[in-house]
Parts: structure tokens; C-alpha cells; sequence
């Protein structure tokens, strides 16, 4: 079975900052380590140029929105290197393979019978991209972005969703997982449950977009384009291709209603599968508040990682917020996860064990394990691990393995090889010894590699052992036989003052 993972296309009406960051790093993880299971993987992710928003900011500035597009796409094309993630293609709703699919989908749905035309009245909300209904406002604002949504009234296109109500209501029923976690199922089917109505696909007011092939003067309604990225692509990306399809699709809390709602209502009616599964998460909020533009608690990437390096900033988005929950993070916090886990537990753990070996020669010796005292743990890690994952469970994943590394440093307190060294009848007990602790850094290792690819080479290089992150590598008793090995560098030096938010 392939293993298709997506990311929510991401709106260019202004830079990436942390919380862009958190959506790619989770993605990549996940499709890391659904790879070092031997799965076929394909993980996608991009931007949405066809948004009102976007237009209206090019405007601002006096530029066409193509021209405003093409000068920041550069900075979101940036975004997943940045942090070391891996896609394997970065689509733009602008290439032309994206509008031509988004158009042959759209008469699909035409030539069902689901589109049909109508005049729509009603109040919208440019940051939603969305139409909203009195009952949504609070104070006669959108809770999301604190404005007040504008009138909107002209003859649009319609889509059947009511049509489809039944329908996404079995879905739910016959698919228990089909979103996850279970609460933002239920808010989905809550909502389906509650009466569907039918929803504009195109907009007669606007030029920026996707033209309807059969009513070329108006565009699509950038919904009705931006979630079909997630099938175009397999159309002319390379290396993909249709039967990839269902994909599973990462996306935070805010988009629930348009993935879990109108996107399956619209595979539906264009005669696709449903998506495989969809997984929702939380936001980010910083010393208490939102992360957003307009409240000036803006983080770029690069002010972290120019400090701590990449992979403490992908360890902490997988540790330090539990996965699909909200969460209220600072940088103190980071700063002291930073030196805590992984300048001392992991860090250290490598510095004492290497340099342990290399007081007694250098060398690992293969088959000297000594009592085994870790290999049952290591055997259940590598279950565990692989069941929490399935069910996106990526920050539990890690406190599993963290506390096998934590386990590693008790029983180098335990069994105290300092003091074995000292003795020469007792060189056979310190090889067993120093094996468990070679070997049981490298299951930590392979464990690691999908959080903290970098540090799971070095980790790695420094035992003398082959840079192989097969699965089946965490479990005991695969260390080889190794010479030379002396010393490690610190994998995570020491940092000073926390990094501050711009």
C-alpha cells in the first residue's frame, strides 16, 4: 500500500513563520518513518495563489497578482529545505497542469448534474476565504481574524453539497478513522448532521483564478480550486501519478469544514475515492496569544534553527505539543527542552558511551552483549513506536523512545562501567556492558531518524555503524563489530540565551 501525505496548501499573502514550519515538519516525519517502513511514499505540499486576499495585498502594493505571487513564492518554496523536509514536489495553483485538472474536474461535477446557477446574498470573510452566517459572528466579527465580513451579493455557481448529505454520514459511520482525532470527527459529523447547504463554486466578481470551462467569465471560488491540488498533482507532478490516490491529508483546525465536508462531497460527485484518511491539528500559541501577522509574534524558521540547528527545532514541534491538540509554547520552553533532552539526555548519553569505548580500545565488539537487560525493551519499542504512528500519535512515538534513551542512561548509572574498566577480570562483563549501550543507541538512533535525520546519521557514524534506517533495524543485537571509535562532539552544544521572537 502507498503511503500519500499532504499538507495543507498554504495562503501567499504574506511569508511563512513557525506554525507553516510545525504542518511541514509533522508531515515529513510521518512520511519518514512510513518509508523506513518500506512503504511507497509521496508527501506533497505547496501554495494557494488563487485566494481574494491575495489578490486584494498585490493590489496594495501595485503589482498584478502574478507578479506578486512570482516575487514571494521563492520564500514558501524555501520553507520545507528549511527545515529539512523532503516533499517530493511543491505545487503552485498556478501551474498550468493545476488549472487544467481543476477545470476538467469542475465539468465533471457540471456534467453530473451537480452545478447549477443561483444568486448568492450573504456576509464574507476575506480571511476565511469563506461565507458566514450570523450565528458564526462574535460581535458581528469573524472569531478567526477579528473582522468584520463583507456583503457579498451576485450570481455564482452552486454545488449540490446538500445532495450529499447521506452519503459523507455513511462515510463517517463505515469509517471510524476516516478523521482523526475522534473529537474533530464528531465536530464534522455534528455538522453534517445538522443540514447541509449547498455552496458557491465560482465568483463573478473576481478575475484571479481558475475560469469556468463552461461560463469562462467567472473563476473558480478558490476552495473549489485549492483542495484539488491534492489530485492534480498526481496528474503531472513528477514521480507521481494517479494511483497514489486516496491520499491522507494533514491540516490544522481552522480548514476542518472544507476538508472533512466539501472535499469528500466533491470527490464523491466527480466519481473519486473519498480520501484515505485526514488528520486534524491544533494550533500554536505563543506565551499565551495566536501566532499571526497581525499581532506581531511573528517566528521565522531561521530565527531558531541559526541558534539551536534544525533538528531541535523538529524535535521540538513533535515533543513539545501534543499531536492534534492546541498548545501555548515559548521560547524559554524551547530553550530549556534544548538543554534538558537533548544537550543532556541524548547528548551526553553519546558523549559517555563513546568515550567509554574509546578508553578501552576503541572497539565495539559484535556478540559480547552482556545481560540482555535492554533487549526486551527494545524489541517492544519498535511495535510501539510503529502502532502509535499509524494512528498519528507522533509525540507519544517520541516519549516512547525517550524513555528508552533515558532507560540507556540508568543503566550506564547502574552498572557503572568506570569502575569495570578498573578491573582486568572483569573486561568481559565491561565489552557486554559497553555493547548494550552501543546497541542501544543505535535502536534510539534508527528510531530517530524520521524526528532528527541529521543527528541519527551522526549518532551513528560516531558507533561506526552503517547508515541503514530500515524498521527492522530497531530491535537488539544489530550492532556490528567496530573499530576506532573515540570520542564524540557534542551533538548539541551548549546555548546561552534563549532565542527571542522578532
Amino acid at each position: 500500500m502507498s503511503y500519500y501525505l499532504t499538507t495543507p496548501i498554504y495562503y501567499v499573502n504574506s511569508t511563512p513563520h513557525i506554525g507553516h514550519a510545525y504542518t511541514t515538519i509533522t508531515a515529513d516525519i510521518l512520511v519518514r518513518h512510513h518509508k523506513q517502513r518500506g512503504e511507497e511514499t509521496y508527501f506533497l505540499t505547496g501554495v494557494d495563489e488563487h485566494a481574494d486576499k491575495v489578490a486584494r495585498v498585490a493590489a496594495e502594493e501595485g503589482l498584478t497578482p502574478q507578479e506578486f505571487v512570482d516575487r514571494i513564492v521563492p520564500a514558501w518554496r524555501e520553507l520545507a529545505p528549511s527545515v529539512n523536509a523532503e516533499p517530493g514536489y511543491f505545487i503552485r495553483t498556478t501551474d498550468e497542469g493545476h488549472k487544467r485538472f481543476v477545470q476538467e474536474f469542475l465539468q465533471r461535477i457540471y456534467d453530473k448534474g451537480d452545478i447549477y446557477q443561483d444568486v448568492y446574498a450573504g456576509l464574507y470573510c476575506v480571511g476565511c476565504e469563506a461565507f458566514k452566517t450570523e450565528e458564526e459572528l462574535v460581535d458581528g466579527k469573524c472569531p478567526d481574524h477579528g473582522i468584520e465580513p463583507e456583503w457579498l451579493e451576485e450570481k455564482n455557481w452552486f454545488f449540490r453539497l446538500s445532495a450529499y448529505q447521506d452519503r459523507l454520514l455513511r462515510l463517517y459511520e463505515e469509517r471510524p478513522d476516516f478523521v482523526l482525532p475522534a473529537f474533530r470527527a464528531n465536530e464534522a459529523r455534528s455538522f453534517i448532521a445538522g443540514g447541509l447547504r449547498d455552496f458557491s463554486i465560482s465568483r463573478a466578481t473576481q478575475t484571479w483564478g481558475v475560469p469556468i470551462p463552461w461560463d469562462p467569465d467567472q473563476v473558480a471560488y478558490v476552495w473549489a480550486d485549492a483542495l484539488v491540488n491534492y489530485l492534480s498533482a498526481l496528474a503531472y507532478a513528477p514521480g507521481a501519478d494517479l494511483g497514489l490516490w486516496p491520499a491522507r491529508h494533514l491540516l490544522a483546525k481552522d480548514i476542518l469544514r472544507f476538508h472533512c465536508v466539501y472535499w469528500p462531497a466533491l470527490l464523491l460527485s466527480a466519481g473519486y475515492e473519498a480520501p484515505r484518511q485526514l488528520f486534524v491539528h491544533g494550533y500554536l500559541n505563543l506565551d499565551g496569544r495566536g501566532i499571526s501577522k497581525s499581532l506581531g509574534n511573528i517566528i521565522r524558521v531561521e530565527e531558531l534553527t541559526d541558534v539551536y540547528g534544525v533538528d531541535a527545532l523538529r524535535f521540538w514541534a513533535a515533543r513539545a505539543v501534543t499531536f492534534g491538540q492546541d498548545a501555548d509554547v515559548t521560547i524559554q520552553g524551547f530553550h530549556d527542552r534544548y538543554e534538558r533532552e537533548l544537550a543532556n539526555d541524548l547528548g551526553n548519553l553519546l558523549s559517555r558511551t563513546t568515550a567509554l569505548i574509546a578508553r578501552s580500545g576503541g572497539e565495539i565488539a559484535a556478540g559480547s552483549a552482556g545481560g540482555g537487560q535492554l533487549a526486551a525493551r527494545a524489541t517492544a519499542l519498535n511495535e510501539e513506536v510503529a502502532a502509535l504512528f499509524d494512528r498519528y500519535e507522533i509525540t507519544a512515538a517520541l516519549d516512547r523512545i525517550w524513555s528508552h534513551v533515558r532507560r540507556l542512561n540508568q543503566y550506564v548509572e547502574q552498572t557503572k562501567p568506570w569502575k569495570l574498566a578498573r578491573d582486568p577480570e572483569r573486561t568481559e562483563e565491561l565489552a557486554g556492558v559497553l555493547y548494550e549501550l552501543a546497541d542501544g543507541l543505535r535502536v534510539v538512533a534508527v528510531a530517530l531518524a524520521a524526528y532528527i535525520p541529521e543527528t541519527a546519521e551522526r549518532i551513528l557514524a560516531a558507533l561506526g555503524q552503517p547508515v541503514d534506517h530500515a524498521w527492522e533495524n530497531v530491535a537488539p543485537g544489530r550492532t556490528v563489530a567496530a573499530s576506532g571509535i573515540v570520542a564524540a562532539e557534542p551533538l548539541f552544544p551548549r546555548v546561552d540565551e534563549p532565542a527571542t521572537a522578532a
